[in-house]
């Protein structure tokens, strides 16, 4: 059963205590980039057949695997697909940066460039479940960055093949190329390349321990987008809120992983034990009940604040990834809203909408870094270059300052690299 905590009458250290993962793969995951490093896709031919009980001869999705994947698709949820796939472009296209050009003093001209990468790779987890919608929340923004090549990774099942809904959303999302392998060593494949996967600039896109330490130990490499915890939900809700919602959006996340955190915080003691009651009834109605469960009763709280002033601020120093604001006239509170990854507003806007349909991204900063990160968008597909060009006079106007500045440094070549060709003859 979810545990209700009165604030102020227990720890902080309960109040905002996180869940934190016991695994210890660091020195498995080293090994397993080395591996692919030196070995390339036989390291991944064997791995694929360790992990995913597959005996493939090739490791690249082909287009006939793809075009039969798309037909065997249900045509209603191919348009759903596509459907949620014009909510995302919509929302995405507008984050688009513009390069800039300064050039309002004579004989100085300053800019900076917004550069795509080259080549980006996505993962896309497998095994107990299918995530269409990962495809299509980290393909569509690298495509609108203008990212020239976009690579997925995804494992196969027992026969070789990839889920076909992952196939037809990669089709919507314009993936440029497919291979069956995941894992560590499929972000080790991304990283360094192998003969088959070449080598991406970027990678994005969620996965198991083992993925995230693979990023971890790569990055610096290549770019990644964020190491990724357990799946969070807070819900701010206030007495008017139906508890029966409340308890349906906290397990929607408490049935990800069994490391879940699903939190509510409320100024209403009649609300807590209701959603309590509640998540009784519903838990046992779920398919992956046995998850839910652990997630709510291990890492599950209903934390009961004084008023909802104090409960918005319980939520920023929780910083939660998922943040549901169930009150009346959501946008007054939204300005005091300060560290969570995505916003649902009202009592009509549960999380699961922006997991899959609204067009905001749901690759969201987990444990605590929305204090200081962000959703995944366009920004993280492009780079900018800055540049600067001044002419001899422009040169000369300021070099003695900058000689100056270098000098009070200590670095008297800096200082005679700006002032020498001022004393050269024009």
């Amino acid at each position: 059963m979810i545990k209700i905590m009165k604030y102020g009458e227990v720890s902080p250290d309960e109040i905002f205590a996180r869940v934190e993962p016991a695994f210890n793969v660091t020195d498995i995951v080293a090994e397993i980039i080395a591996n692919v490093r030196k070995n390339g896709d036989k390291a991944l031919f064997e791995y694929c057949e360790k992990f995913d009980k597959a005996k493939l001869t090739a490791l690249q999705v082909t287009k006939a695997e793809i075009d039969e994947a798309v037909a065997s698709v249900d045509p209603a949820f191919l348009e759903i697909l596509e459907k949620a796939a014009a909510n995302i472009r919509k929302f995405h296209t507008r984050q688009v940066r513009n390069s800039f050009i300064i050039n309002d003093e004579d004989g100085i001209v300053m800019g900076q460039k917004i550069i795509p990468v080259d080549r980006a790779g996505l993962y896309v987890p497998g095994g107990t479940a299918a995530y269409p919608s990962t495809v299509l929340m980290d393909s569509i923004p690298a495509k609108i960055a203008g990212v020239r090549e976009l690579v997925m990774v995804t494992p196969p099942n027992a026969e070789g093949k990839v889920n076909p809904v992952i196939l037809a959303a990669a089709y919507v999302a314009g993936v440029d190329k497919i291979f069956k392998v995941g894992g560590a060593q499929a972000v080790a494949a991304l990283a360094y390349g192998t003969e088959s996967i070449p080598r991406v600039d970027k990678i994005v896109g969620p996965g198991n321990a083992f993925v995230a330490e693979a990023k971890r130990q790569v990055f610096g490499q290549v770019s990644i987008d964020m190491i990724a915890g357990p799946s969070e939900i807070l819900i701010i809700a206030d007495g008017k809120s139906n508890p029966r919602h409340l308890a349906a959006d906290l397990l929607s996340q408490a049935e990800h992983d069994k490391l879940a955190s699903a939190v509510l915080v409320t100024d209403s003691s009649e609300l807590a034990l209701a959603v309590q009651a509640e998540l009784e009834v519903q838990i046992p109605q779920l398919e992956r009940a046995e998850i839910a469960r652990a997630s709510i009763d291990s890492n599950g709280k209903i934390i009961v604040a004084d008023n909802l002033k104090e409960v918005i601020a319980i939520s920023n120093e929780i910083a939660p990834e998922h943040l549901e604001l169930c009150v009346d006239n959501p946008f007054d509170y939204l300005d005091s809203i300060r560290h969570a990854g995505s916003i649902f507003m009202g009592r009509n806007c549960p999380e699961a909408l922006g997991d899959y349909f609204a067009g905001p991204n749901h690759t969201l900063p987990t444990s605590g870094m929305a204090r200081f990160s962000s959703p995944l968008s366009v920004d993280d597909f492009i780079k900018k270059t800055q540049y600067t060009y001044y002419t001899r006079d422009a040169l000369a106007r300021v070099a003695k300052d900058v000689a100056t500045f270098a000098t009070a440094e200590g670095l008297t070549a800096h200082a005679r690299s700006a002032v020498i060709r001022t004393e050269e003859d024009a």
